[in-house]
């Protein structure tokens, strides 16, 4: 994965252009390199031993306390102390002042060693991320710094039992405490009470406290939840007290965990389920979880989204390494393997001794495709971070563009590789046969960590949803057009190559997308349209991947194999026949997914629940 990765930052996405901007004046190549090195041995030396400990140990609950693997505690000790919570942030806060394409390159080598090992920094990161941008100065000092530090871990508390996906239903409560909850220092000082659930990492004593970040409604006179959305208000809601110097008061606040979810997969991070004001540690002689407003009331969901919206990136980048890791092992397993024999001009011959399983164009066929889904979806994760650094770094003009564009990819960032590297994820065990169905080997592993990525952070139909039914309507169709601009770039930087046939495929493949996306909404009614989003998900993905194939296959036309030897060429052509792979295996499949939708298909729709038989 390591040279895939260099060659993807450095060849491709060119990310030493960026040490020319003031903000990364002190990086170069070697201190990019330097991290990537780090962060590669730490992962590999202090996470992956543990991984499948981890597993089999899950956290369990004594005496109301969970308890976690020491395996669990040592690696996110480990990741702790390699700096790379603080990443992305100013050295003034303790930061390195990385690229957020750099952090997250080096973040997938913890994915790949373990992802359901050391406990969910990426929670805690976003958590601050999120404090740094939407938090008081004293929130910022206090919370935030903590996190960054790892002194601290951090959640996000949106679901409840009843209400999983759909905020607009939550019904935890906020109301002030008492006449001076608007003088505390941390913040105007709410009371919560309610229960949430699915929270990562919502208990554990791997640190000495643990920041929730919590979407709760504040009522109104009459007691009343506002209805919807735009009722919801966000709080900090810390384990334990803290001064506005960030000392430990000694207080317990009202936070009592109610049980543990007990996991398919990521069983090394302990999903919690957790009860806020219910009276089990009253505070200053009150039931109710004291909180902290961040930013307004009502405008919590869009404070929490600055960090869904990092979140799903960061999903997607998880979903890539997993599947990773499966096409690794499957690789290694198809070339020790030996099973069968070739078929020849006359046949097979039985006299002949078994061939590695790898020779077999089949197992080439499931190989080829774990590659062209894994690095695609890599491809796909570093983009969207190089899409952020312009984001936050970028001239106005070239910043916009990248804001557009986040938005419109930022659904296929999450949703794509949590579908196909999961299918990777399923060829590795068929390439392994009856052994990747055992815990011999690593890859049903892999397999069950992933598949929860298809629902966290927003499942694939609510990424659908927002796909179809937002992101491409956005500014009269902006960031579809831009995107299309974008595609239309590479495609014609392909035309002088032999990727030439791949790059005309890709421009009638954009043009067949647009007209589905005109069709789906020509009746102007949402529920035609929207009835097939999750097709136009899949249609939409595959040809954003077959786009950055193209123009990953483009560098590689053009860089000189990686020291002039065999093995560098080996490794840019795998890179062109992955890409030619894609163009001729994968994206033809989306004429039959955009032709319901085009067609406004109502099958779907129109099923009633009565005809639901058994």
């Amino acid at each position: 994965m390591r040279a895939t990765i260099d060659f993807l930052l450095y060849d491709w996405l060119r990310i030493e252009t960026l040490v020319k901007r003031p903000r990364f004046a002190d990086h170069s190549r070697a201190t990019f390199s330097e991290v990537l090195d780090t962060c590669e041995r730490i992962a590999r030396d202090k996470v992956a031993p543990f991984n499948r400990i981890a597993d089999v140990e899950e956290p369990r609950v004594e005496d109301g306390r969970v308890v976690l693997p020491p395996s669990s505690v040592a690696a996110a000790l480990a990741y702790v102390e390699s700096g790379m919570l603080a990443a992305a942030q100013d050295y003034e806060i303790g930061g390195m002042q990385l690229p957020c394409v750099v952090e997250m390159a080096a973040n997938s080598f913890y994915a790949k060693a373990g992802i359901g090992v050391g406990g969910g920094m990426m929670l805690t990161s976003g958590n601050a991320n999120l404090l740094m941008v939407h938090g008081t100065a004293t929130q910022q000092q206090v919370f935030a710094r903590n996190e960054f530090s790892g002194r601290w871990f951090g959640t996000m508390c949106l679901s409840e039992p009843h209400a999983g996906s759909s905020l607009s239903d939550l019904v935890t409560r906020a109301e002030a405490d008492g006449d001076d909850y608007a003088a505390d220092a941390l913040g105007p000082r709410y009371r919560l009470r309610g229960n949430k659930m699915w929270i990562s990492n919502g208990e554990h004593e791997i640190t000495e406290n643990i920041v929730h970040l919590v979407l709760a409604k504040i009522p109104d006179a009459a007691g009343h939840l506002p209805p919807g959305a735009r009722g919801i208000s966000l709080f900090i809601v810390p384990k334990r007290l803290v001064d506005a110097d960030g000392r430990l008061t000694g207080e317990r606040n009202d936070v009592a965990l109610a049980g543990l979810n007990h996991k398919l997969g990521y069983r090394g991070i302990p999903n919690t389920l957790l009860n806020f004001g219910e009276g089990r540690f009253p505070v200053r002689g009150a039931a109710g979880a004291i909180g902290y407003l961040v930013g307004a009331p009502g405008e919590g969901l869009r404070c929490m989204f600055h960090m869904m919206n990092e979140a799903r990136i960061a999903v997607g980048l998880g979903a890539v390494t997993l599947g990773y890791a499966g096409y690794e092992a499957s690789l290694e397993y198809a070339r020790s393997r030996t099973q069968g024999r070739p078929i020849g001009p006359g046949g097979k011959d039985a006299t002949a001794p078994p061939v590695r399983i790898i020779e077999h164009a089949d197992v080439k066929r499931m190989l080829l495709a774990q590659k062209a889904y894994v690095e695609g979806g890599l491809a796909l994760e570093l983009y969207c971070a190089r899409l952020v650094d312009e984001q936050h770094t970028g001239d106005p003009a070239a910043a916009l563009e990248a804001a557009t564009l986040l938005e419109v990819l930022t659904p296929i960032a999450k949703s794509w590789p949590s579908e196909w590297c999961l299918e990777a994820n399923s060829l590795a065990i068929q390439v392994h046969g009856g052994c990747g169905y055992t815990r011999d080997f690593p890859v049903e592993q892999y397999w069950r960590d992933n598949r929860l990525n298809m629902i966290h952070e927003g499942t694939h139909g609510i990424q659908a949803l927002d796909l179809l039914g937002r992101k491409v309507l956005m500014d009269s169709g902006a960031g579809l057009t831009l995107l299309g601009r974008r595609v239309a770039d590479t495609v014609a930087g392909a035309a002088a190559t032999s990727l030439a046939s791949q790059g005309a495929a890709l421009a009638s493949a954009v043009e067949r997308v647009a007209a589905a996306t005109r069709s789906a909404w020509s009746t102007g009614v949402p529920e035609d349209a929207l009835a097939n989003a999750m097709p136009y998900l899949q249609a939409f993905g595959h040809v954003v991947v077959a786009w950055l194939w193209l123009d990953v296959a483009v560098a590689a036309e053009r860089s000189p194999p990686a020291g002039g030897g065999r093995d560098g060429d080996d490794f840019r052509r795998g890179k062109l026949q992955a890409a030619r792979y894609f163009s001729e295996f994968e994206l033809p499949k989306i004429d039959a997914w955009l032709a319901v939708v085009a067609s406004r298909n109502p099958t779907c729709r129109d099923m009633r629940e009565e005809w639901f038989q058994t």
